[in-house]
């Protein structure tokens, strides 16, 4: 394995009101839930991804079904510019995100995860629903 196959991504997907972390295992298997931060905490972003020493971080673009942009793909744009320079030189890439906060609920619904309980981390769900799907190929 090379250095460019291995080492945590983390994925983060761009919320309004909350921003979701996930992040993988060094070898890029699987992808799991970090945490659930406040949109505008920028810095408990930061920390998350110092933390796991992360090598690439893929920012979730949330283009409609369509393939549309609209204000979400705006915000989330905003975001990675954001980011980017608080972690350089770690890569900041934007990733199709479409269906990932589906996936995460279905799957939090078929974890038996209560509808009060899932707002609560639906954001974390989405970014590991990004995340696996990098790690799979299929974005």
């Amino acid at each position: 394995m090379s250095a460019t196959d291995s080492g945590v991504i983390v994925a983060i997907d761009v919320g309004k009101v909350r921003v979701g972390v996930a992040a993988s295992d060094p070898g890029r298997v699987l992808a799991f839930p970090v945490a659930t931060v406040p949109a505008a905490d920028l810095n408990a972003v930061v920390a998350h991804i110092q933390e796991r020493e992360a090598v690439r971080v893929v920012v979730g673009l949330p283009r409609t079904l369509a393939g549309r942009s609209g204000p979400s793909v705006d915000m989330a744009q905003e975001y990675a510019a954001k980011l980017e320079p608080l972690i350089a030189p770690i890569p900041v890439e934007l990733v199709d995100e479409r269906l990932t906060t589906v996936l995460g609920e279905q799957a939090l619904i078929g974890a038996g995860v209560a509808g009060r309980d899932r707002r609560a981390v639906i954001d974390q769900a989405a970014a590991v629903a990004l995340l696996q799907g990098v790690l799979d190929g299929s974005r």
